[in-house]
């Protein structure tokens, strides 16, 4: 973090929260992501409420970055490459309400950098569907259960990280190297 410990918030859906996790954690500038709920009517939910679709929540991660280190259109630049956009309510073989492509913004200046983004990243053609990815004010966060956080750190060795996970985190790796935190 800089030193005036400048912090803003983002709320990203795009599939399945371990996934984003897994690379938001080693973006520079990024200093905490929290796995969770947003979108929806149930106060407080659970897990298998949102899995059965009932809650109308997404699987979401909030993120927390400095705007000085990583802007906000930087940050969904990496979103849009990291999930597909064009899906509604999927993402690979995970199907549901809650695997929707969603940017829950909290300021009318989030909304505004992920319309452009959004018509930027259509503009290059990067995808050959229409971008559905729902843009709205955030309402409410729930943070998931202890056991959903960190989840691709404590659990890459079983077969869900290894296959589903672990490509987007290369890929990632990859196609932004040069924006990857610096471990000792």
């Amino acid at each position: 973090m800089s030193s005036n410990n400048k912090s803003e918030i983002a709320t990203l859906g795009g599939g399945c929260f371990w996934c984003l996790e897994a690379v938001y954690v080693e973006l520079n500038g990024v200093s905490k992501v929290v796995s969770g709920y947003s979108g929806g009517r149930t106060r407080n939910p659970s897990y298998r409420e949102v899995c059965s679709g009932a809650s109308g929540h997404a699987e979401v991660v909030q993120i927390t970055f400095d705007p000085d280190m990583l802007s906000f259109a930087d940050l969904l630049r990496v979103f849009f490459t990291i999930h597909d956009p064009t899906t509604l309510n999927r993402q690979g073989a995970d199907v549901g309400t809650q695997y929707r492509s969603a940017i829950f913004t909290h300021s009318p200046e989030q909304q505004q950098v992920a319309e452009e983004i959004i018509a930027e990243v259509e503009a290059a053609g990067i995808w050959s569907n229409p971008i559905v990815t729902e843009v709205e004010p955030i309402q409410d966060f729930y943070a998931a259960e202890d056991y959903h956080q960190d989840y691709y750190q404590k659990n890459s060795g079983q077969m869900y990280c290894r296959a589903v996970i672990e490509p987007k985190v290369l890929k990632f790796r990859k196609q932004y190297a040069d924006r990857l935190k610096v471990t000792a």
